[in-house]
């Protein structure tokens, strides 16, 4: 596409932009996000709850933070660990880079590193930083189809990422 990309508004932490008649938000400053898949030892998925603006409830995610928001250039394997060790309480022996992903590429630029966490040992409540009041789910991998449904049909917003750890269930 030849035609110039052009910023409609800028916010901290999102842009606005437009480009021909297309209308797409992206991340402001190079931010970029980190999505962390937890399985612990024993075959359970580290899952986060967190109350989503935009959405007006609450959501079932994957652990995920933000690169860079503080620091430029800020390593996305550090990122994510420290990100999942905040949210969840769980510290990550080794964290495995499983490439870059976009998750609505039709609304926005933004894309997200997804990142295996491997040897996972706890080390605290998790919960986040201050105001996140973010909730630690650990739920068995063969009990998470009937989880997302009951949260589902709880009025629970679930994240599109989820799809990845719900694919064989839904393939059938």
């Amino acid at each position: 596409m030849d035609e110039p990309e052009e910023i409609r508004w800028a916010g901290k932490y999102i842009v606005a932009k437009t480009r021909g008649r297309w209308e797409y938000v992206s991340r402001a400053r190079g931010i970029r996000a980190a999505v962390i898949l937890a399985i612990d030892p024993e075959d359970h998925v580290i899952l986060v709850e967190q109350f989503r603006v935009p959405l007006g409830r609450p959501c079932i995610e994957l652990p995920a933070g933000l690169i860079g928001d503080e620091t430029e250039g800020e390593d996305p394997v550090e990122a994510a660990a420290r990100e999942l060790e905040e949210e969840t309480g769980y510290r990550a022996g080794r964290m495995e880079n499983l490439g870059e992903y976009h998750s609505s590429p039709g609304m926005v630029s933004e894309s997200f590193t997804l990142l295996r966490a491997h040897d996972l040992v706890r080390t605290g409540p998790g919960g986040g930083t201050a105001g996140e009041d973010i909730t630690v789910h650990r739920v068995a991998r063969a009990d998470l189809p009937a989880f997302i449904a009951a949260r589902r049909a709880g009025g629970d917003a679930i994240d599109v990422k989820l799809l990845l750890l719900l694919g064989p269930e839904l393939l059938g």
